[in-house]
């Protein structure tokens, strides 16, 4: 289990996660995806491969209002998302595929535990919000500014591109060490080839980054 916010997150949550992840991957593209790494985002250390030193957790819940990455030309506006009916997380209507969801049950981007960024890779008419994710690399910088003015400072610690038979619910939302509480952040989006007959993709982007620091 995970702990997020001062409640504990069960596996089944993010398992329930995971079913909306895949209930809304009815993205379609035209065109080809980017091609990202298959990495494992776990397996680079604090410190190693140049990368920075943890930062303590943010203290207070305050919501996230925009994300940037700058490597990617990636600024958008996040907003709170549910669940649906089928008791999943609610993404981001496709009428705004510029938008990012933040899952307000988890924990805030920049809080203790691993908060969670879901975005549409495209749409029936062009690419969305994180149709560039899978290309992001380890140590670029993820910016998440929060209602109190605190801007988290997050860095990429990896990219993992998961088929949908792989997917470790349990590894993707859980702490990359369960003995820490770094304050750890998932962007997730859709990945891998899409099946126009089953109108869904094959895999998941899923980029694995923490806190490195704090600006307001």
């Amino acid at each position: 289990m995970t702990r997020a916010g001062g409640r504990l997150f069960p596996v089944l949550t993010w398992a329930l996660v995971l079913l909306a992840i895949w209930l809304w991957a009815q993205d379609v593209t035209a065109g080809r995806l980017p091609l990202g790494g298959v990495g494992t985002p776990w397996s680079v250390a604090d410190g190693d491969a140049g990368l920075p030193p943890a930062a303590s957790p943010l203290s207070g819940s305050a919501p996230p209002s925009t994300l940037e990455i700058e490597s990617l030309g990636v600024r958008a506006d996040i907003v709170e998302r549910g669940v649906d009916a089928a008791g999943g997380v609610e993404p981001p209507p496709f009428s705004s595929p510029e938008l990012v969801g933040w899952y307000a049950a988890g924990p805030t981007p920049g809080a203790a535990g691993s908060a969670v960024l879901v975005g549409h890779v495209d749409t029936d008419r062009e690419p969305a919000v994180f149709y560039s994710l899978s290309t992001v690399e380890p140590g670029a910088e993820v910016l998440v500014t929060r209602a109190d003015g605190a801007v988290a400072e997050f860095t990429v610690r990896g990219v993992d591109v998961v088929e949908r038979a792989e997917f470790d619910a349990e590894r993707v939302y859980g702490p990359r060490d369960p003995g820490r509480t770094d304050a750890e952040l998932r962007l997730i989006t859709c990945g891998g080839t899409f099946d126009r007959e089953r109108g869904s993709y094959s895999a998941n982007v899923v980029v694995t980054a923490y806190l490195t620091g704090t600006a307001t």
